[in-house]
């Protein structure tokens, strides 16, 4: 039981951290941070975060480097850290959280695709599992949909008694000096939500290889962190750009990159090695629901029939991947035992018998009558 509890927790904390990224990066955006910039420093602060654990918990484990996982590694970098991030935080400054996050969970769809197109997962069209996965991941795609673009009447739920005053603040600041792109902003979020699903495919096959999560993310990071550097610098060559003195940059910064660098890749490519890409991409819609609480507690935006509806689909389509990949788990689990008992029975049907000259089998004579 606790084998398959583990690793939902994993990814709802994931997906809780991301819910706060979403929040405070608007908000350091809104303040006049650059998004290239904040991609940087989150780069940084992952590295630093990750280098104790890297060196503490895995010096004496981790695998031999080799040209094929370093090629992997740098391909890593460039597609989830660098490609992602930077894609994600253009996306959304040009647009609103709520957009950023919907289109987002196109990402179950897109690497449902890649993981077929692999072999890192088959549709099975004809049994259960299969039918089940394919099922949920169109709730929870549908379910995202639904949930942004239709509002339908307000619930009834009344104001939370929480606030975050600041965040009017910001938003009031921001007000004036707003951008938006119709065009620019979704398409830069649907850009990175395919190649995070690159990194997953990509991250399925180094997991194999190199099981070693906290120092395959330290390198990750560390070379994400030129890489982002070094295109933010091509754009922002102003110090005062790369200042932290704003309280909101910093802790976006730090929160951003240990938090949601450090701590979730770790989780990401650890459950990734033990469920496979589609079941850590279809947990991805479950990132609307939880902003879209967040959104009602703490900015006190309203919810609507198309919040609930929405945030039901996703649930049933996390159910239904969920149950559909134990299932196709547990067949393949009782497959691989069949296996190894006709293995082990053939093995002892081998071992040499003790000689017996009487046995008309045995290579003994036997002098009995004829």
């Amino acid at each position: 039981m606790a084998g398959s509890v583990t690793p939902v927790m994993a990814m709802v904390i994931v997906q809780l951290g991301y819910a706060g990224m979403n929040i405070t990066s608007k908000l350091a955006i809104q303040s006049g941070m650059h998004p290239l910039v904040l991609v940087t420093y989150r780069q940084i602060f992952a590295t630093i975060a990750l280098a104790p654990f890297a060196y503490c918990l895995e010096r004496n484990t981790v695998p031999r480097m080799t040209k094929r996982i370093a090629f992997q590694i740098l391909l890593s970098s460039l597609t989830g850290v660098s490609g992602n991030q930077i894609l994600y935080f253009v996306g959304l400054k040009y647009s609103t959280p709520t957009i950023a996050c919907a289109l987002n969970n196109m990402l179950p769809a897109f690497t449902f695709v890649l993981a077929v197109l692999f072999r890192q997962e088959y549709l099975r069209i004809k049994t259960l599992g299969g039918v089940a996965k394919a099922l949920g991941t169109v709730l929870s795609v549908g379910g995202a949909i639904l949930l942004s673009f239709y509002h339908g009447k307000v619930l009834g739920f009344g104001e939370s008694r929480i606030h975050w005053r600041y965040a009017d603040k910001m938003e009031r600041e921001a007000s004036s000096r707003s951008e938006s792109n119709l065009l620019l902003g979704p398409v830069a979020v649907i850009g990175s939500a395919l190649v995070w699903a690159v990194w997953f495919i990509v991250q399925a096959n180094m997991s194999k290889s190199y099981p070693a999560p906290y120092t395959s993310t330290f390198y990750m990071c560390f070379i994400a962190s030129i890489q982002c550097m070094a295109i933010a610098l091509s754009v922002e060559h102003r110090a005062s750009a790369w200042s932290l003195h704003s309280t909101i940059r910093l802790t976006s910064s730090l929160y951003a990159g240990t938090i949601c660098s450090a701590l979730a890749y770790v989780l990401l490519s650890w459950t990734i090695q033990r469920k496979g890409p589609l079941y850590v991409s279809v947990f991805s819609p479950l990132l609307l629901v939880i902003i879209a609480v967040l959104s009602w507690a703490l900015l006190h935006e309203e919810l609507y029939v198309g919040t609930a509806i929405g945030s039901v689909l996703i649930v049933f389509g996390l159910y239904f991947v969920l149950w559909g990949k134990n299932k196709e788990m547990n067949k393949t689990n009782a497959v691989q035992e069949s296996v190894t008992e006709v293995i082990k029975d053939s093995e002892k049907g081998l071992e040499l018998q003790p000689y017996d000259p009487f046995n008309r089998n045995g290579n003994g004579i036997h002098h009995g009558a004829n």
